[in-house]
């Protein structure tokens, strides 16, 4: 279940809520900046809201109050139940499906955090490398050391292009420096993929989650980069190729590549309509066929 439904569907108390007012807080602000609480939308009773999370109605009532304060909220009182407010989203951080394309950086780590307060957390990702994912995915980290988040499983699946193919980008207008180019890539892959299955997998040690990260290689250098978090969204953006220069190994090289960090997301959501769900349908079948047939064991050390 992706956890920016969770409120919708009632998530159970033995579902190892947030224990106080700051954790609930944190949970209901990332659905706010997700999308997945929109702008003028009413939000449960506090009496639901405490049901949902395992908390008293006080608890909840100091979270809505925070929200309040930092212009998230309209009209937390005692009786009817408080509104997101019409400007919710804070600049540089992405208001839903119907809201303009944000840079992959800016629009994919509220979503991941926002996904990282589910029960289970569940993540695909197909791109040149795992640098945007690694980088989105700290925060969730951070929190989940900070006692504020509590998965008890998670699932994370990595495309990436195979070491032993001819990349299509980042390649050197001339051919001649294909090889240094190459490499430089292939040690950026293997150790943004390290860090994050490294990042992961300590988990287990330290707060027994359940965590499996796999990498699988791709016989092809993908144009786009996808993201699928839970099963009811996808993001998604465009590989722009430009000509640019970089220095490597002291060496100034003219190459065509693309700035993945700064591309823009497009996001699809099930509760979006027809359209959206059946993107995000078509976008895990997509992606499972790719796992399942033509991709190969990755290691990430060759």
């Amino acid at each position: 279940m992706d956890p920016e439904h969770a409120l919708a569907s009632g998530r159970k108390p033995s579902q190892r809520p947030p224990a106080s007012h700051r954790e609930v807080a944190d949970v209901l602000r990332a659905r706010i900046r997700s999308g997945a609480l929109r702008p003028g939308q009413r939000m449960p009773t506090q009496a639901e809201l405490a049901d949902e999370f395992g908390v008293e109605r006080g608890a909840v009532r100091r979270a809505l109050l925070i929200l309040q304060s930092e212009h998230l909220l309209d009209h937390v009182s005692r009786g009817s139940p408080s509104r997101v407010a019409g400007a919710a989203m804070p600049a540089g951080l992405p208001a839903g499906p119907g809201a303009p394309p944000q840079p992959t950086m800016a629009g994919l780590a509220p979503r991941v955090l926002a996904a990282f307060a589910a029960p289970h957390v569940e993540i695909d990702a197909l791109c040149l490398t795992s640098v945007s994912l690694t980088m989105a995915i700290s925060e969730p980290l951070r929190q989940i050391h900070a006692g504020r988040l509590k998965p008890a499983k998670i699932d994370v699946r990595v495309l990436l292009p195979s070491s032993r193919i001819d990349l299509a980008f980042p390649a050197p207008v001339d051919a001649a420096d294909g090889g240094l180019l190459h490499g430089r890539w292939l040690e950026q892959r293997n150790a943004q993929g390290q860090v994050l299955r490294h990042n992961l997998q300590a988990l287990r040690t330290t707060h027994g989650i359940d965590v499996r990260v796999s990498f699988r290689a791709l016989p092809f250098t993908p144009p786009v980069k996808m993201y699928l978090l839970g099963g009811s969204e996808a993001l998604f953006a465009y590989y722009t190729l430009t000509r640019r220069e970089r220095q490597i190994d002291h060496e100034h090289l003219q190459l065509y590549d693309a700035e993945g960090t700064r591309s823009m997301l497009f996001a699809f959501d099930q509760a979006a309509g027809p359209r959206d769900t059946t993107f995000v349908e078509q976008s895990h079948l997509w992606f499972n066929a790719l796992w399942e047939t033509i991709s190969s064991e990755l290691r990430l050390s060759a």
